[in-house]
């Protein structure tokens, strides 16, 4: 495959250096995208790299996942209004293991085929390089013209934001280039990739590689566009914060959620961007959905091809389930398979309310008393009674054919959670404490 005509179809590419397709044409190509480790994990905000990274390597080429191990005790400027927070050492290096993991679901590291990708950290090379040293080396190569022209420092510098700019984030670009002229002289590394805001920094590169070693050496940038949201609100951002590809911060079923609930426009951008599926089945897909957009074909797919590829097919199996509890037919079985996450998750927003254990122990409680005087899910005990009688109330999915059936702490899901429900879409959670 031609790996910017792929990148131009999935509307992937924002900007190019002349040279960069002729040189991807003419030979196999190793290129790097870098990643902020400030966290031990990725969020969906990285996709767009990690899949320009993934479609490069299935086009042929090679590529390199740059953890910035040292830029990332810097903190790089662009699109940021204040400093960030520095992390020390140790911090960094449980956060890098923790991204090699999951980048491992995009890309092939262990094939041992020529095009195999690999895992580079700049604290590897940067650990040891004195300050006096990368003076000499790299800053006298760049001028301070040249650095203050960059969009990123003159929004800072211009008096936009209110806190200015440090010495040591007016260096990063510096660090940054240098990143890219060691993968150029060690790992023969001819291209740079990222999103449309690391465009200074990744000419900075280009620019030392030319200023170091000379005019006929060719390296090259490539940006995506930033992705954003139909609304034109910033991409991944949830009321919740971040949709995080760890499942300690964000379920499977939340995530799957996350993709299912998209516009139907930002499903037709996504879905090129964010699957590997071919340009054939997309625009079937995309027709099939124009047809009868109430299907949601996109969302599914998009949802479905997105969680196998962060999660696996299992969570996806378990997450579709899930989702069914609230939105179709379920069974106790089905609800006592959800972990004390997923429940919370499926029942976010649900009316909850906290009640004693002592309740349960013993001969446990009467459901009309839990339900219509300790928890109030019900505005009384007759109202409890005639929804009972025509078959309305729930608990965990079953139907109670009795108000005064009793309730123990057998019946608690995970040991301390009871879901009661009126009709097909009330719900309330009872948290036993």
């Amino acid at each position: 495959m031609n790996f910017v005509e792929e990148l131009k179809w999935r509307g992937m590419i924002h900007q190019m250096m002349p040279g960069t397709e002729e040189l991807l044409n003419r030979e196999q190509v190793t290129a790097y995208v870098g990643i902020d480790p400030t966290a031990d994990s990725l969020h969906i905000g990285h996709l767009c790299g990690v899949m320009m990274l993934r479609h490069l390597q299935r086009c042929g080429h090679k590529p390199l996942a740059l953890i910035g191990g040292a830029t990332g005790m810097i903190g790089d400027p662009s699109g940021k209004s204040q400093e960030r927070k520095l992390l020390n050492e140790e911090t960094l290096r449980h956060n890098v293991a923790c991204i090699k993991e999951q980048l491992a679901h995009f890309l092939d590291f262990d094939s041992g085929a020529p095009n195999a990708a690999e895992l580079v950290n700049n604290y590897d090379w940067m650990k040891d390089f004195t300050f006096l040293d990368f003076a000499r080396e790299v800053g006298k190569c760049i001028t301070v013209n040249y650095m203050m022209a960059k969009e990123s420092v003159k929004r800072r510098l211009n008096g936009e934001f209110q806190d200015g700019m440090s010495f040591t984030e007016f260096t990063y670009q510096l660090l940054q280039g240098y990143d890219f002229l060691h993968l150029y002289e060690t790992k023969n590394c001819k291209l740079q990739m990222g999103g449309s805001d690391q465009w200074g920094n990744i000419t900075t590169g280009t620019e030392l590689i030319r200023r170091k070693l000379g005019n006929d050496n060719e390296a090259y940038a490539l940006v995506c566009p930033l992705i954003t949201k139909a609304d034109g609100k910033k991409f991944g951002k949830t009321e919740q914060g971040n949709i995080w590809l760890d499942r300690r911060y964000t379920s499977p079923y939340v995530f799957y959620q996350f993709w299912l609930n998209v516009a139907d426009d930002d499903a037709e951008r996504y879905i090129k961007i964010f699957t590997s599926l071919d340009k054939q089945t997309i625009d079937a897909l995309v027709e099939e959905h124009r047809q009868d957009p109430g299907q949601r074909v996109l969302q599914k797919r998009l949802a479905e091809e997105v969680t196998i590829l962060v999660h696996g097919r299992a969570d996806l199996d378990a997450a579709i389930e899930a989702s069914n509890i609230l939105f179709g037919k379920a069974t106790k079985e089905s609800l006592t398979k959800l972990d004390e996450q997923t429940l919370l998750d499926v029942f976010n927003g649900v009316p909850r309310f906290e009640v004693e254990r002592t309740l349960f122990r013993g001969e446990g409680v009467k459901a009309i008393d839990l339900l219509a005087e300790h928890a109030k899910c019900f505005a009384s005990k007759g109202e409890m009674r005639k929804l009972t009688q025509g078959g309305g109330v729930s608990v965990n999915k079953e139907k109670l054919a009795d108000a005064n059936q009793a309730l123990t702490e057998a019946d608690l899901l995970d040991g301390k959670y009871l879901l009661a429900q009126q009709g097909k879409k009330k719900y309330f959670l009872i948290i036993v404490k």
